[in-house]
């Protein structure tokens, strides 16, 4: 890997994990002032949709061969939580104060966070084995958090305002579903798409932490 693909690495990695520190802070912080989870999507909402946004650039790496993650279990990442992101909760003013977001931009937070520290610190090549057991076991607890109490029951939560508003009829008028029917099929099959990145994580939690394991033996 070339020192500019290096240099870009680490400052791409550092930023996001400096946002999700960010994020996290302002998540904490508005639950000690307010004494209520409420106010989560308020304090870090739009930090969140950035970093989200921003973290496209994870697909084209994986696209340019910069990185050995490939393209589409970053892709679908990165697909569904902007979904999550930008059409129900952004559009959804009625979901923002639920519960379910400070669940899941908790377990979102703290598992970027993880990650991008765990990135950073390779492009350095210097990154301890407790970080790199960290990453690959923190989200054994983390995705499940964030995806049943948190992305999954804010999508059920928003099918009867979805169902009322009609939402995005312009977008779906010439289709034979509308987003409704959409929302609900994607519910039905979202446990298995996330069953499939999460599977994936524990087939590289397997490799990487096995590896570090052979090497302290070696």
């Amino acid at each position: 890997m070339s020192s500019p693909v290096k240099l870009y690495l680490l400052a791409y990695n550092s930023l996001q994990t400096i946002g999700w520190a960010v994020s996290l802070c302002r998540i904490l912080i508005s639950l000690a002032t307010t004494k209520s989870v409420a106010g989560s999507y308020a304090a870090a909402g739009d930090l969140i949709c950035l970093l989200q946004t921003v973290a496209f650039m994870e697909v084209l790496h994986g696209a340019l061969g910069i990185v050995p993650s490939g393209v589409l279990f970053p892709l679908m990442q990165w697909g569904g939580r902007m979904h999550f992101l930008l059409a129900i909760v952004r559009r959804i003013s009625e979901v923002q104060q639920l519960p379910s977001i400070f669940i899941t931009f908790l377990a979102w937070s703290l598992s970027d966070i993880i990650r991008y520290l765990h990135y950073a610190l390779n492009t350095l090549g210097s990154c301890p084995p407790w970080i790199t057991y960290i990453r690959y076991t923190a989200f054994i607890v983390l995705y499940p958090l964030g995806m049943a109490p948190g992305e999954m029951l804010i999508m059920i939560k928003a099918l009867p305002i979805v169902k009322m508003t009609n939402l995005y009829a312009d977008f779906f008028s010439g289709l034979p579903f509308n987003y409704y029917d959409f929302l609900r099929v994607l519910l039905l099959v979202y446990p298995f798409l996330w069953l499939k990145l999460y599977l994936h994580l524990f087939k590289q939690r397997r490799s990487k932490l096995g590896k570090s394991h052979r090497n302290k033996k070696e």
